[in-house]
């Protein structure tokens, strides 16, 4: 990832990758700080959430959403990092013990599992959904994209986030980051889907396909 400056006049992209990019650092700073090295549940963390940031970036170069090419003030650059930073939250739970009586959150393996099991169905529903409107956009501009991953769900990339980042939450063992989580469906994604049907309705087959398919699961 480039060096990035930033300034008043910026895409909104760069601080996203930007955060998600440094996650990994993050959470070895935790990891250090907290002197958490024998904990399981945080290097299972550091390898869920690390590996998702770094694949966000390296798709960020290769098949870009143009949803975050917009270009925005340093002030909502800030609102971007300081949203994106309750993510944060979770691993400072598992190795900081505030809410666990002073030990270390300590996952059992059953629900490691089932995290890795959630993380791993929602990197290829995210990530291929992605491809897919990338490259069905390229190839054919303009066209409402109603096949493969999107025949069921009109916002399957969202899907996939839901699944990656509940095992982000799962894995904190905390009420407080499902909530964090369910504040981020309610005044981000759920309004994007919204606009993204408004959107969509231009097409003269949008009637047909809403029909046939639903805006998340």
């Amino acid at each position: 990832m480039s060096l990035l400056i930033f300034t008043n006049d910026m895409k909104e992209k760069y601080y996203i990758d930007f955060h998600k990019g440094i996650t990994f650092i993050y959470i070895l700073t935790l990891i250090y700080f907290y002197n958490a090295y024998s904990n399981i549940t945080i290097w299972v963390y550091l390898g869920l959430h690390g590996t998702y940031g770094v694949l966000w970036v390296l798709k960020s170069m290769v098949f870009p959403d143009k949803s975050w090419e917009r270009r925005t003030g340093l002030l909502y650059g800030i609102v971007i990092l300081c949203g994106l930073s309750l993510y944060w939250i979770s691993p400072w739970i598992i190795v900081s013990g505030y809410f666990n009586d002073g030990q270390m959150v300590v996952a059992p393996n059953w629900l490691i599992s089932f995290v890795i099991f959630s993380f791993g169905l929602g990197v290829f529903l995210h990530f291929s959904s992605d491809m897919q409107k990338y490259i069905s956009l390229k190839i054919n501009p303009g066209q409402l994209i109603t096949d493969g991953l999107f025949k069921k769900s009109r916002n399957i990339n969202y899907v996939g986030e839901f699944f990656i980042y509940l095992s982000f939450a799962l894995l904190s063992m905390h009420w407080l980051t499902i909530v964090i989580l369910i504040v981020f469906i309610g005044i981000v994604w759920v309004p994007n889907m919204i606009k993204k049907d408004r959107s969509l309705s231009r097409y003269s087959d949008f009637k047909n396909y809403k029909s046939n398919s639903r805006i998340f699961l």
